[in-house]
């Protein structure tokens, strides 16, 4: 455990977002059923989210599901919707009880009326006006499509007259995504692939991008303490030039 090198790290205002990759292939270096690497990736979420919430991050937003996945075997997708109602089951009494609010956002209800219902009843038990920090869960999530409908949104405003060309602005934009950030500091990509995977495509303009080559099921509290920290120690400087 690094519990002493993360009392020394507070990072307020920080929205930090990790693309969860590896557990496929963990599970299959372990001769196991690729259910049972989804399963451990969620033991590795919790410890995560503890670790986030004692830096004192502002955000952690976490890809769980990409728009892309729905076309992996409809038997991995039956399992990951049972382990989502089970996570939610077993981890919302805990994230109550550390004042973390719950978020999902993407288009989840092709999983079903129940996945619905359950998110719904987590979302409004699991808020806090002031939580201690606000886990964001993307699930049936695509970075372009969040764009797409967004422009759609804003279009049909325009149209209404409730926007003008002149009041569109990133920040206007922002505002009709589905991902509940703006910006976005910093991103952990786990598995050892260098790419975003058409992850929150809007937010990353000025992100710090960590790459990590351990799979997302021997990812650790240390690992992501080191993350952290090395993102502490970045100059960003958002396309300024310092003297």
């Amino acid at each position: 455990m690094a519990e002493n090198k993360q009392s020394s790290l507070n990072l307020p205002g920080i929205n930090a977002a990790i693309i969860m990759d590896g557990n496929g292939r963990w599970a299959k270096r372990n001769t196991l059923n690729v259910t049972s690497g989804h399963e451990q990736g969620v033991r590795v979420v919790r410890e995560i989210v503890e670790a986030a919430a004692k830096a004192g991050l502002e955000s952690l937003s976490l890809y769980a599901f990409s728009t892309e996945n729905w076309s992996r075997p409809k038997k991995e997708i039956l399992g990951i919707k049972k382990l989502i109602i089970k996570a939610i089951e077993s981890e919302l009494k805990q994230l109550i009880e550390k004042k973390v609010t719950l978020k999902f956002f993407g288009d989840y209800y092709p999983f079903g009326q129940d996945i619905a219902k359950a998110i719904n009843e987590a979302e409004k038990k699991s808020y806090f006006k002031n939580p201690s920090l606000k886990l964001n869960i993307a699930l049936g999530y695509g970075g372009r499509s969040d764009i797409i409908e967004a422009t759609k949104l804003i279009a049909n405003d325009i149209k209404l007259g409730k926007l003008s060309l002149e009041d569109i602005s990133t920040e206007t934009v922002f505002q009709y995504l589905k991902a509940p950030i703006n910006e976005l500091d910093l991103l952990i990509r786990t598995g050892g692939d260098h790419r975003v995977s058409n992850f929150l495509l809007y937010h990353l303009a000025y992100t710090e991008i960590q790459f990590s080559d351990t799979l997302w099921p021997d990812f650790t509290e240390k690992e992501f303490i080191k993350c952290l920290e090395a993102f502490s120690n970045t100059e960003r400087r958002f396309g300024k030039r310092t003297l």
